[in-house]
């Protein structure tokens, strides 16, 4: 598992879930199972844009983008590059 995606893990259990010992794995739906809502996804986007300097359309909150880790530090990697 890439650091990037243990980093989000790491966010999303403790601040988003506030279930700090939970493991996230990489592929597992966060949207479309209902694990985070809309609301929780901005502040996903927003703790990707201050600690990875990436911008985060509002059209790319969606479970398309953001359905899981994998798809989400996809492209956070590709707008660093």
């Amino acid at each position: 598992m890439s650091e990037l995606i243990i980093k989000l893990s790491k966010f999303l259990a403790a601040d988003i879930l506030k279930q700090s010992n939970r493991a996230i794995s990489p592929d597992e739906p966060l949207l479309s199972s209902g694990l985070i809502d809309s609301f929780s996804l901005m502040d996903v986007a927003l703790f990707v844009e201050d600690n990875f300097g990436v911008r985060i359309e509002d059209t790319e909150l969606n479970a398309g983008t953001f359905d899981n880790l994998t798809q989400l530090a996809s492209l956070i990697e590709s707008r660093q590059k």
